[in-house]
C-alpha cells in the first residue's frame, strides 16, 4: 500500500492519507470509503456521522461546500449523499465517523527552502492561523525536542490541565515522535503534511482530518 502510494505525485485523498497513518500506528477516525448509494447500507459506522468528498483534486473540501458534519442517522446521510453526488461528479466520499472534541493540535511536515523537510506543532483547529502559536524542528528529531517544542507554544497549558482540561501531553509526544519517523522515511517523497485538527483526550487521541502532498 505504502509503495504504490508513494509513486505519486500531488495531493493525496484523505482516505490515502489516514490509511498511510494507520500503517505508522496513527490513530485516525474510523471511516468507509462510497460511491454509490448501495454502499451506504453496508456501513459498518455509528451515527452521528460526516459525510466528506474525497478527491485529490480538492484539498480544501469544507470551502467548496464538500463538508457536512453531525448526520444523524441512514435517511438523512442517503440524502445529503445524494446532493454530494450531483454536486461532485465522479468523486468518492469519505463517511466519517464522528469523535467528541478535546484539544485540538496541529502537527505537519513541510519542506522548508533551507532546511528541508522539517516538523511543526501547534494549537489546532480554528485557531491555528489566528493566533500562529507554532513551532519548528528539522527532520529527524530525538524525544527530547517533541518535548521541547511543547514547551515553546503559549497553549502548553492545554497539554497541562488548565481548568481542568484532561488532555495526555505524553500521547501528544509519542503522537509527534511518530509524524518524525514518517518524516525521516518519506524524506524524499513529501512535500508537505497536515495533520489538522487533531483531538487529544485525557487517554487517548484522534487524528480527524489529515492532507499530504508528495513531491
Amino acid at each position: 500500500m505504502k509503495k504504490d502510494l508513494l509513486k505519486r505525485k500531488g495531493p493525496l485523498a484523505e482516505n490515502e492519507v489516514k490509511d498511510l497513518l494507520k500503517f505508522y500506528g496513527i490513530r485516525t477516525t474510523n471511516y468507509k470509503l462510497v460511491n454509490k448509494p448501495e454502499d451506504l447500507d453496508r456501513l459498518d459506522l455509528k451515527f452521528p456521522v460526516a459525510l466528506k468528498v474525497c478527491s485529490n483534486k480538492i484539498l480544501h473540501k469544507t470551502d467548496v461546500g464538500g463538508v457536512k458534519l453531525g448526520i444523524k442517522n441512514l435517511k438523512e446521510l442517503s440524502k445529503i449523499f445524494e446532493h454530494f453526488r450531483k454536486k461532485f461528479l465522479k468523486e468518492n466520499f469519505l463517511v466519517d465517523q464522528m469523535v467528541k472534541k478535546g484539544v485540538e493540535i496541529i502537527i505537519g511536515l513541510v519542506q522548508d527552502p533551507t532546511f528541508g523537510l522539517s516538523i511543526m506543532f501547534g494549537i489546532g483547529g480554528i485557531f491555528t492561523e489566528l493566533y500562529q502559536d507554532v513551532t519548528f524542528r528539522v527532520i529527524p528529531i530525538e524525544r527530547y525536542d517533541a518535548e521541547q517544542m511543547i514547551e515553546e507554544i503559549k497553549g502548553k497549558k492545554l497539554l497541562e490541565g488548565f481548568r481542568n482540561i484532561k488532555a495526555n501531553k505524553k500521547l501528544v509526544i509519542d503522537l509527534i515522535m511518530k509524524v518524525s519517523i514518517i518524516g525521516k522515511e518519506l524524506m524524499n517523497h513529501i512535500d508537505q503534511m497536515d495533520l489538522n485538527p487533531i483531538f487529544v483526550y485525557a487517554d487517548d487521541y484522534c487524528v480527524v482530518d489529515a492532507k499530504l502532498i508528495l513531491k
